[in-house]
């Protein structure tokens, strides 16, 4: 007979996710909203991508992002090259007392002839060759624009020196850019190129990078903190 003492049912209780020890979770923020697009205008560009700055609503989405974020222990903040990434990473670097550490393989993709803020034009304008790149899911439909190869590419790169640079089993943050954002997505789900292109304008979206260095998509486009 089997000690009733070995039967006794074991209980396991559902308890919310926590990312493995030797992970690092980057929290993904998109900049937010920058300066109008002007017909017959371009940008500044800085090596050949447009710069503008964040508009006023700009601001009072990165004001509300640090808001949202204040309470959390980041073990390192990190903006692209240009600046509406580093103006929406001002406000969280200055409440917390952290610095930002400029990554320029985080930079948007660059949109070849559509640079300086066209292609913002080209979509208000219904443009056949915007419909063109949404069909085939590949920026280099524009001429001179970044191949999905080139782009993924500095992207892992990015990601890899963000997990090198924190220590195991912290959270970083990194304030990017819509596309980017979409990429990094497809790239952790395997999902087609632009499944997760619309992220909007400080939304917040996680991503747990394992040891085994596979990505956990936690969470998309998080915008309730903008909603006040």
């Amino acid at each position: 007979m089997i000690d009733s003492e070995m039967t006794e049912a074991r209980g396991f209780e559902q308890r919310r996710y926590a990312p493995p020890a030797d992970s690092v979770e980057v929290v993904l923020v998109r900049h937010g909203a920058s300066e109008a697009a002007l017909a017959g205008q371009s940008f500044e560009l800085v090596e050949g991508q447009g710069d503008p700055a964040l508009s006023e609503t700009g601001r009072e989405q990165a004001r509300a992002v640090a808001a949202a974020l204040a309470g959390e222990a980041f073990s390192g903040i990190f903006a692209s090259s240009l600046r509406r990434t580093q103006e929406t990473a001002a406000p969280l670097a200055a409440a917390s007392g952290g610095a930002v550490t400029v990554l320029p393989d985080l930079r948007e993709v660059f949109l070849g002839e559509l640079e300086g803020g066209a292609y913002r034009i080209k979509v208000a304008e219904g443009d056949p060759l915007v419909a063109e790149v949404a069909r085939q899911e590949r920026w280099d439909v524009i001429p001179g624009a970044e191949s999905p190869e080139q782009f993924s590419g500095r992207l892992r790169r990015a990601i890899a020196d963000i997990v090198a640079g924190v220590p195991v089993g912290t959270t970083a943050v990194a304030f990017v850019h819509g596309a980017v954002i979409g990429d990094l997505c497809a790239l952790a789900t395997g999902s087609r190129p632009f499944a997760f292109l619309n992220a909007d304008n400080c939304s917040i979206s996680s991503l747990v990078v394992h040891a085994d260095a596979t990505w956990l998509l936690r969470s998309f486009n998080e915008t309730r903190h903008l909603d006040a």
